[in-house]
C-alpha cells in the first residue's frame, strides 16, 4: 500500500503529482529515442494545461525549464533550449489555471487535458502513461464519491473523453484497489487536518 506520506514531495505543485510521475517514469526508459519521444509528449500535456498562455513569449521554454526541474536535472535528453542549473535556486513563477467547466467535474479540467494530450501519443510506452491516467481518474472519482467505483466505469469515461481513442478493459488491466485509494485519501485528510491544527495553535 502506498501511503500519502511516502510519496515524493511535489516539486511544482501547479502540475500535480500525475505529471511528476510521468517525468519520473520517463527517466526510467532506457532507449534514448523512446525516452525523448515520451518527454515531448509530457511537454505537450503540460502545455495543454495552460492553453490560454500559448501565445506568451518563451512559453515553450518555460515548460522545458519546469520539466527539467521536476526531474531534478537528471533527465538525460537533448533539450531544445539551454536549461540552467541555477533554476533550482530561483523557482519559476507559477502558471495560472484557466477556469473551465467540464462535463466530468469529479476528474477536473487538468485530467481532461491529460487524456486529450495522451490519446494521440503512439509510443510503445503509451500503455504506461494511460495506466497512470486511469489510476488517477479512479482516485479523483473516489475523492468526489467516497463509496466505490468499478474499473469499467473509469474505462468507459476514459473512452468517451478520448473520443474512442483509448480503450481499456478489466481483462487486460487492473487499477489500484479501491480500499487502498480510500486509505490514501483518508490519510491525506488526516495529515492536512493535523497541519491546520498546528498552524492554528501557533497563532
Amino acid at each position: 500500500m502506498e501511503y500519502y506520506t511516502q510519496k515524493n514531495k511535489l516539486i511544482l505543485t501547479e502540475y500535480g503529482r500525475n505529471i511528476q510521475q510521468m517525468v519520473e517514469y520517463a527517466m526510467t526508459i532506457e532507449d534514448r529515442d523512446e525516452r525523448t519521444r515520451c518527454v515531448h509528449t509530457i511537454i505537450n500535456i503540460m502545455g495543454n494545461l495552460f492553453p490560454h498562455l500559448r501565445d506568451v513569449n518563451d512559453f515553450k521554454h518555460k515548460l522545458w525549464d519546469h520539466l527539467a526541474m521536476m526531474s531534478n536535472y537528471k533527465l538525460d535528453i537533448d533539450y531544445p533550449y539551454e536549461v540552467p542549473k541555477e533554476l533550482v535556486l530561483t523557482k519559476p513563477e507559477s502558471l495560472p489555471y484557466p477556469e473551465t467547466s467540464v462535463k466530468y467535474r469529479y476528474y477536473g479540467q487538468q485530467m481532461i487535458q491529460f487524456i486529450r494530450a495522451v490519446e494521440d501519443y503512439n509510443g510503445e510506452n503509451k500503455d504506461k502513461l494511460v495506466t497512470l491516467l486511469a489510476n488517477h481518474m479512479k482516485k479523483c472519482f473516489l475523492t468526489w464519491n467516497k463509496d466505490n467505483v468499478d474499473d469499467q466505469k473509469i474505462f468507459n469515461d476514459l473512452r468517451e473523453v478520448s473520443n474512442g481513442k483509448i480503450n481499456l478493459n478489466e481483462e487486460t488491466i487492473k487499477l489500484k484497489d479501491t480500499k487502498d485509494i480510500l486509505a490514501n485519501n483518508n490519510k491525506k485528510i488526516f495529515v492536512n487536518s493535523k497541519n491546520r491544527q498546528k498552524q492554528q495553535g501557533r497563532k
